[in-house]
């Protein structure tokens, strides 16, 4: 599959439980960091959007875990995104970068609230507008 963005990182020791397998909790914290570094790479700042009265939140999270990564393993977490009526839907799936397989996979709604309104933000969509797939 083709990805608007692709972040490789790897597991630190103390993100695994006591199984020894990374803490269903961090895979939501590899999506969170993955779509702040694409967000900044398409030129988004959080600071600057703030100073405008923009503040991003995320609405809803559902995560699929289909083979858990272990200690000091490389991964690759990905993400697509697309536009649905004021929602920006990222689609991110997180592969073990040894095999190539499938580790989690998740759907992330994300909001922008606009001087305390929930709205839509042209700011925002103009600048991640070249991201959508193609109709």
């Amino acid at each position: 599959m083709k990805y608007a963005y692709e972040l490789k990182m790897k597991v630190r020791d103390y993100e695994c439980d006591m199984e020894g397998i990374v803490n269903n909790a961090n895979y939501q914290h590899y999506m969170e960091h993955t779509r702040h570094e694409f967000l900044l790479q398409a030129g988004i700042s959080f600071a600057e959007m703030l100073e405008q009265n923009i503040v991003s939140v995320v609405a809803r999270i559902t995560i699929d875990y289909k083979t858990p990564l272990r200690s000091r393993d490389e991964f690759v977490s990905c993400l697509n995104i697309t536009q649905e009526g004021i929602r920006y839907v990222f689609r991110q799936d997180i592969y073990r970068a040894s095999d190539m397989k499938l580790a989690a996979k998740g759907k992330v709604d994300v909001v922008c609230l606009v001087d305390g309104k929930l709205s839509r933000c042209p700011e925002l969509e103009e600048k991640l507008k070249a991201y959508y797939p193609e109709a």
